[in-house]
């Protein structure tokens, strides 16, 4: 056959994907055997009924064709509004399109920033599909490390380091898979460098409504950012909607209008049910919010708790979203070895820290995602393992 072309040949560089520990996860369980999953960002509770008997309806009333590319109306002014009262900037419809998920928006976003070659900055450990995207769109990813005893706050100093030549910085604040929150020093920082370099900054915000410690600070509401910030949003986390693939790129009217001219050339926009359901799910409020939110801080607490009193096992504050960092070095053992063999000896199944950069070699990001007595017998087993080391 032909062969294929170099850019989807080489979407993952000199790696794997860095989700093996997944798919091997998921072939026990397909095998038969019991497996604890605390590998990825899905909630335990599934979309509510409320928004999916909305989706019923919407699809029941004909909203099954081609629905507007850029989305519907009342979905685009329901995110302008939402993200004017939280960045403090206007935004109206034409700064919204609404995309399939955060993923095609952040490669929407990329693809609006940055041209064949160009160098495009991301923060190390960063979510595992970051580097993919940026090279699917044909840019070149220079991830800047930040430090687990900064607990992996961005080291401004490396990131000015690297800035010169690039075209744009990809930030992600509540982070996945570190559970930082960037402070107000960091951000105003990466700003400070945005401007003198020319750069855009690209911020996935989907985790804005996971905070635990601090406060989330939209990066577009910093001043004088908004013109060079592309916001992208999602329902995924916040509403618990993963599967239903409805998000957000929020950012200047004209690239916003170029970004719904690419739409058109690749999604053809969102089916027009999820998006009624989406709207409707948004109009629930912050309460909804912070419900499905509230889990994922409780099992926080539990697990510092449950690492106290031991030092095999160092766990990074985790200030928001539903992950939280181990350090494992004390084990010996890297990140990859160390889940590895907690897969195959307890059926506990952790994602290694080297699947997101080197920056997190010798951790591993543990998501808080089982119910409550799961996740408990899943830490008991972890703890049991590396003590036993």
């Amino acid at each position: 056959m032909p062969r294929p072309s170099t850019r989807i040949a080489t979407l993952t560089g000199e790696g794997d994907d860095g989700w093996g520990i997944f798919y091997k996860a998921r072939a026990m369980k397909a095998a038969g055997r019991e497996v604890l999953e605390l590998t990825i960002g899905e909630h335990d509770i599934g979309t509510a009924p409320d928004i999916l008997t909305e989706m019923h309806r919407a699809a029941m009333a004909g909203h099954t064709g081609y629905a507007a590319v850029p989305g519907i109306a009342p979905l685009r002014d329901a995110v302008a509004g939402r993200l004017s009262a939280q960045h403090g900037v206007t935004y109206g419809r034409e700064n919204i399109l609404i995309v399939p998920g955060a993923q095609a928006g952040l490669f929407a976003a990329h693809h609006a920033a940055c041209d064949e070659g160009d160098p495009a900055l991301l923060i190390d450990p960063h979510y595992t599909t970051y580097p993919g995207t940026i090279r699917a769109v044909g840019a070149r990813p220079v991830p800047v490390a930040a430090r687990s005893e900064d607990g992996f706050q961005p080291d401004l100093a490396a990131i000015e380091r690297a800035a010169p030549g690039a075209r744009s910085i990809l930030i992600n604040s509540p982070n996945n898979p570190t559970g930082a929150v960037y402070s107000e020093a960091s951000l105003m920082g990466i700003a400070r460098i945005a401007e003198a370099q020319d750069l855009w900054v690209i911020s996935d915000e989907v985790y804005d409504t996971q905070v635990w410690t601090g406060r989330h600070i939209p990066f577009a509401g910093l001043p004088g950012m908004a013109a060079r910030t592309l916001t992208v949003g999602s329902l995924s986390k916040s509403h618990a909607m993963t599967g239903s693939r409805l998000g957000w790129v929020a950012g200047p009217e004209a690239v916003i209008a170029r970004l719904i001219t690419l739409a058109t050339h690749t999604t053809y926009g969102v089916p027009g049910y999820i998006q009624e359901a989406g709207l409707y799910a948004l109009r629930q409020g912050a309460a909804r919010e912070a419900e499905i939110a509230a889990p994922f801080r409780r099992r926080r607490d539990g697990l510092a708790a449950r690492l106290s009193g031991q030092n095999v096992l160092r766990m990074i504050p985790s200030e928001g979203a539903m992950y939280t960092m181990l350090d494992i070095r004390a084990t010996g053992l890297s990140g990859e070895g160390f889940a590895e063999r907690l897969l195959e000896e307890t059926g506990v199944a952790v994602m290694p820290g080297e699947s997101f950069g080197k920056a997190a070699a010798g951790h591993l990001r543990i998501a808080l995602t089982l119910p409550d007595p799961l996740f408990e017998e899943a830490i008991d087993r972890l703890v049991g393992f590396a003590l036993g080391l």
